[in-house]
């Protein structure tokens, strides 16, 4: 795609991230989440230091997409979430690049790119052209609809 940034994806457990990066992808997190959203929630939930973190930098280093991925729970299902990609990025589409990139890192981690999410409503047809099709009806969380996907190819 002509104009389009590249990104260099990385992907770290915890404790490789380092503050400064930490704090970085907390920064995006909360101006996308919380800021241009205009939804107040639990941002920190105690969950990262067990997640894989699938980040998206620019040349000069800047986070610009980033995912994190969850152990499997009950379900037996590793879960996608905090997807986000920086306002300009999502622009060039470098959504579908981050998609790509989690899946790469659930087949590296657990051998497959069976998962679930969380998706925002208005997402579905985002999520369902990677694989993810919906299996609850739509609710609030944190007052957004949503509605539980889940991708069980590979």
């Amino acid at each position: 795609m002509s104009g389009t940034t590249p990104l260099q994806w990385s992907v770290y457990p915890f404790a490789a991230l380092g503050t400064q990066l930490f704090h970085d992808i907390l920064r995006l997190r909360i101006d996308v989440f919380v800021v241009e959203q205009q939804c107040t929630y639990p941002e920190l939930d105690g969950l990262d230091p067990n997640a894989l973190h699938i980040i998206g930098q620019l040349s000069d280093g800047a986070v610009a997409a980033y995912a994190r991925i969850l152990p499997p729970g009950v379900d037996g299902m590793p879960h996608v979430g905090r997807v986000v990609v920086e306002l300009q990025q999502r622009r060039k589409r470098m959504g579908n690049q981050l998609m790509e990139q989690v899946h790469k890192a659930l087949c590296s981690k657990y051998g497959s790119a069976r998962s679930a999410l969380a998706a925002q409503a208005h997402l579905q047809g985002f999520y369902g052209q990677h694989g993810y099709v919906a299996v609850s009806a739509e609710y609030a969380l944190d007052g957004i609809p949503h509605v539980d996907m889940v991708r069980n190819e590979d």
